[in-house]
């Protein structure tokens, strides 16, 4: 009996330890999962009033153009999933200062910021200091420019942030987890 509960426990560790170490692909995986257009559009267009819009700085508005501006640049691709990682969170914490805890897009928007936090944990060996080799120069600033909160704003959806978050997870995490075109 006690050997049936020693297996069980094992197990139960075992699959803990799975779940706890998720990796940077898996945690991308699960963030376009949980960004899929039907979930965007009912918790963060249909549960808003009609055109309602964020304040959010310019520079927390991430597109594929600005990547490929970026690449472009030769900034590194580690480097680009760090600055989407910065933008997409911000973004999420925006919408959930503006939600009410028995809104029902809450808990949608506490999952998103759940999986990035998880995913911060990947990226908590990168620092916002100018001495880091692991991201270029120009997303460091860039980085440093969104948490200052000294920047321009701009009126922006909050399905439009999402949108872009997903749009720009595809770009950046496609390739790298060797990803089936989605």
């Amino acid at each position: 009996m006690h050997q049936g509960c020693a297996a069980v426990i094992c197990v139960l560790a075992v699959l803990g330890l799975e779940v706890a170490a998720l990796g940077e692909c898996e945690l991308a995986r699960l963030l376009q999962d949980k960004l899929q257009y039907e979930m965007r559009l009912k918790y963060m267009k249909h549960n808003f009033p009609i055109d309602y819009t964020l304040r959010v700085q310019h520079e927390e508005v991430l597109r594929t153009a600005n990547i490929t501006r970026l690449r472009d640049g030769k900034v590194s691709e580690v480097s680009l999933r760090y600055l989407w990682f910065h933008v997409c969170s911000q973004a999420v914490l925006h919408i959930l200062e503006v939600l009410p805890e028995k809104h029902p897009s809450h808990e949608y928007t506490q999952g998103l910021s759940q999986l990035l936090d998880d995913l911060g944990m990947e990226y908590s060996g990168y620092q916002q200091v100018g001495l880091q080799s692991d991201v270029d120069t120009v997303v460091a600033d860039l980085v440093k420019q969104l948490h200052s909160g000294d920047s321009r704003q701009k009126a922006v959806r909050p399905k439009a942030l999402l949108d872009n978050c997903l749009k720009v997870l595809r770009m950046l995490f496609g390739t790298h987890c060797r990803w089936d075109s989605a």
